[in-house]
């Protein structure tokens, strides 16, 4: 069997490799002609796949940036990016443009799912009229399903294979061909209902977190005022063995998936008349993270009789989160930006980051970065930040992700 795939980014480079593993033969199509040229040459990208596995599998993945080179697989997987506008609403720009792009060489009997993240609705109501262009009946002459990626990045112990593939079908006959294909290379597949629930689906289990992510910054705001140790807090309450699930505070949150989502349910509620108010609260609050960081880095400074314009600030960690390279929506950019309206002169350290272009710098080693700084900020701490030397090596440290807690030191501060 051989399987299309639009989109060789986070989602789509490590489905192809996981596919071309079990045996299946993958056809890619990425518009940007660089992703073509590095998998062309057996180079990953994207850091969950490293290049051996790429190479491993190269007899078996055919890269492309012609749309045309469909038209002779069984099945096609859509995993484009699904982001937001400046005004924070969904932006379908690049999914529209792959299913128009589709609909000129879709097949008759040719199986078309989308996992890209979004609203519910999106697959009934705007992916299948495009497809439809083609002059093909969806459901008819060709199928259409709905199966949300669930790639963590930075995750080893959840693969493909073992996790639970959530898949919903416009007819019957969509979801059985849907759940054979899954079923080849996934140990578990969830059928459910119709496109409609498997979208909703992945915007539960991401607005689940952005939620009670949003309570437990509130609370460490709070706690910030109130001159009560959050960190305590959140791990005595989480000694309870049942009825709490420990959520961690931090800067911010990062990614594709968890500042978006909440965002994409509201927008679509407002269609209703039934505004999602918590959901949005959620995104607000996690929204306003940076802000805070941002003076509380500030108000450390001034404690150290130190004006923010002016300070070397040491920013440690860029990335989204731990162990990646992922810049998505990562709270450090929007702290560094604040504190360089501020002011600041910024310098910052991070091994899976070389280079910043929009702020024209470059990482620094972590000594070189600590040198004659004013302060240093942990906003992402990655397995291999040596923690004691920055505590060490800095006059005043920020730790915004609660990971100096088993040291000491009046010139640290803690979220």
């Amino acid at each position: 069997m051989t399987i299309g795939i639009v989109g060789a980014g986070y989602v789509g480079l490590p489905l192809a490799v996981a596919l071309a593993e079990e045996g299946l033969d993958v056809v890619c199509v990425d518009v940007d002609p660089r992703k073509v040229e590095a998998l062309r040459a057996g180079r990953s990208y994207v850091e969950d796949v490293d290049s051996a596995r790429v190479a491993a599998v190269s007899e078996r993945i055919e890269v492309t940036t012609r749309y045309a080179d469909l038209a002779r697989v069984e099945a096609i997987l859509i995993a484009v990016p699904t982001p937001l506008t400046k005004n924070r609403e969904p932006d379908l720009g690049p999914l529209v443009d792959s299913a128009r792009s589709l609909a000129g060489v879709l097949q008759a009997g040719q199986l078309v799912v989308l996992e890209s993240t979004t609203y519910p609705g999106t697959t009934r109501e705007r992916l299948v009229p495009l497809l439809e262009e083609s002059g093909l009946a969806a459901g008819s002459d060709f199928h259409v399903a709905f199966s949300p990626e669930r790639v963590d990045p930075g995750r080893t112990d959840h693969t493909l294979r073992s996790t639970p593939k959530v898949v919903g079908g416009l007819t019957s006959a969509c979801l059985a061909r849907a759940v054979a294909l899954y079923e080849l290379v996934c140990d578990e597949v969830v059928a459910v209902s119709g496109p409609e629930a498997a979208e909703l689906s992945k915007l539960l289990e991401n607005i689940f977190r952005s939620v009670n992510i949003a309570l437990v910054n509130e609370l460490a705001m709070l706690c910030d005022r109130m001159q009560i140790d959050v960190w305590e807090v959140v791990e005595a309450a989480a000694t309870k063995p049942y009825g709490f699930m420990r959520f961690d505070p931090g800067p911010g949150m990062g990614g594709h998936c968890l500042p978006v989502d909440p965002f994409y349910l509201a927008w679509k509620a407002r269609e209703y008349d039934t505004p999602t108010e918590f959901v949005e609260l959620a995104g607000e609050v996690n929204q306003r993270m940076p802000y805070f960081c941002a003076d509380k880095v500030a108000r450390a400074l001034n404690d150290h009789a130190k004006p923010v314009r002016g300070s070397r600030v040491a920013v440690l960690g860029v990335a989204y989160k731990p162990g990646v390279s992922d810049l998505r929506e990562s709270p450090a950019l929007k702290i560094m930006r604040l504190l360089r309206e501020q002011g600041a002169e910024l310098v910052y350290h991070d091994d899976h980051v070389p280079e910043l272009a929009s702020f024209d710098l470059h990482s620094e080693p972590l000594a070189e970065a600590l040198e004659g700084s004013d302060a240093a900020v942990i906003v992402t701490a990655h397995p291999e930040l040596d923690l004691e030397a920055v505590v060490e090596g800095a006059p005043l440290v920020v730790d915004l992700r609660g990971v100096t807690r088993a040291l000491e030191g009046s010139h640290l501060t803690r979220l």
